[in-house]
């Protein structure tokens, strides 16, 4: 499963971080998916920070 963060939709809430610090950053201002982390949209904590992302900007597929 690959894990993707909309650069145009993330406002900032950091909330992705905060549930799932090893796949997740705060780069600027926004959440970004770490390098290399792509493929872990299987992780029970990545799948809660999308679940809870506040502007909807975190995807998972596959």
């Amino acid at each position: 499963m690959k894990v993707s963060i909309d650069p145009n939709l993330c406002y900032g809430s950091a909330e992705c971080v905060h549930r799932a610090p090893a796949v997740f950053d705060f780069v600027d201002d926004y959440g970004v998916v770490r390098p290399g982390r792509e493929g872990c949209g299987d992780d029970p904590r990545v799948r809660e920070a999308a679940e809870h992302c506040p502007s909807q900007a975190i995807s998972v597929t596959g």
